[in-house]
């Protein structure tokens, strides 16, 4: 049975000349790199190559990259790092983000202040709403630090948010409280942008934000292995401790293979990105695939933020699709009894699979959110690949007894 991969947001198939560089790294580069002879400061050279890669992929200076073992702790160490369990500090996010950033709000919440955004039509966050946002938590609670944290596109339906917008929005407060307050309290930007780097083109000469988290194997990298952008004098505390590895921002021995795996990725997503047409390509081939899935199943929904009729919302390799009336784990067991690798977005847990938080704090209904998968195309995936999942998808959803609403 030939196996169609759509769960590329989950994680990507490690590029044939990544699996090269980690062989090569784990057989010749295998030196501790903080050793001071000559075979450690091998494998530190090639690490800082990679750095610069990483760094260059999102326009930045390799000295404000951290490698992490992944985008978890590049977040924690984002929110906890800043935050620094501060009980006058506030987490300003929304429900909407990966539970990496999620938890660790709700976690936080129970030590100092987190606020919780609202969230309007298709998942997206309105800028001012950021602004209004700091400007009441500082008549409040001036006190502390405020980091507000928004991931750039959802892990679960592509949504892409205005994040040069709402780093205007948090510049716009910054400059309100300024005039009112010359004790005003530190505010910084976080961006969660794991499921963008690789997919769509990232300059933070451009943007202004303060941190970025990046997550290597969702673009071609290994697993195990990610980074966070740190904007050049933020003072952010270390979260492991036991040595002054990774500028002094993260102890322990670096994953040497990982992390030049990574820097290999960072070349090939940055050589992709650079290529307009093949973007194009892939957006149509979802966008085919995504209209032939509607037709194929009337009833069918696709979660995503309304279409604005000038720039895209949503990532180009995104599809999330409900089936109101079925469930979403019966979904994903017929499809991989076919060979299609989906996903939803929520794990399951004691024999069933809870709607996705993201979708009910989006406004979907629950019976929809029950019913919804995610499917996620990738740079490898082919036409043939989606004429297979069109045979099969339909057939698993009519043989699970699909009844739906015509409307």
């Amino acid at each position: 049975m030939d196996l169609v991969y759509l769960d590329n947001n989950a994680t990507t198939q490690p590029a044939d000349e990544v699996v090269q560089a980690v062989r090569h790294a784990q057989e010749q580069l295998w030196a501790n790199p903080s050793s001071v002879h000559r075979f450690g400061q091998s494998a530190r050279q090639k690490i800082e190559l990679a750095r610069a890669s990483v760094a260059s992929l999102i326009g930045t200076h390799p000295r404000q990259i951290v490698f992490t073992s992944g985008g978890t702790e590049s977040n924690n160490l984002a929110i906890q790092g800043t935050l620094a369990n501060d009980p006058h500090a506030t987490l300003i996010t929304s429900r909407i983000e990966h539970s990496a950033i999620r938890e660790p709000a709700e976690a936080f919440g129970k030590i100092g202040n987190t606020v919780w955004l609202p969230v309007g039509a298709g998942g997206l966050i309105d800028p001012p709403s950021v602004t209004d946002a700091i400007l009441a938590n500082a008549q409040a609670n001036s006190a502390g630090p405020v980091l507000v944290s928004i991931q750039w596109a959802n892990n679960e339906t592509g949504t892409i948010q205005p994040i040069r917008a709402i780093a205007d929005a948090v510049e716009s407060a910054r400059k309100q409280i300024a005039e009112h307050s010359p004790s005003r309290p530190r505010i910084y930007l976080h961006v969660d942008a794991c499921q963008v780097i690789g997919k769509l083109p990232v300059n933070l000469g451009e943007v202004s934000v303060d941190m970025l988290t990046l997550s290597g194997h969702k673009f071609h990298s290994p697993k195990g292995v990610g980074a966070l952008y740190i904007r050049r004098g933020l003072r952010i505390r270390r979260q492991i401790l036991g040595g002054p590895q990774e500028l002094e921002r993260r102890g322990g021995t670096e994953n040497t293979a990982g992390i030049i795996g990574m820097g290999v990725a960072a070349d090939l997503a940055k050589s992709f990105l650079d290529d307009s047409d093949q973007i194009n390509c892939l957006t149509a081939l979802r966008d085919r695939f995504e209209a032939a899935l509607l037709a194929a199943v009337p009833g069918s929904i696709i979660n995503r933020p309304p279409d604005n009729g000038t720039t895209s919302q949503r990532l180009w390799n995104t599809i999330n699709i409900a089936f109101p009336g079925l469930e979403a784990e019966a979904i994903l067991m017929g499809l991989s009894e076919k060979g299609v690798c989906a996903s939803a977005g929520a794990a399951c847990s004691s024999g069933s699979l809870d709607p996705s938080p993201v979708l009910l704090a989006m406004g979907v209904p629950e019976p929809v959110a029950h019913g919804s998968i995610r499917l996620s195309i990738g740079r490898q995936t082919t036409q043939d690949q989606l004429d297979v999942a069109l045979e099969i998808i339909p057939d698993v959803v009519r043989r699970l007894g699909l009844v739906m609403p015509s409307s």
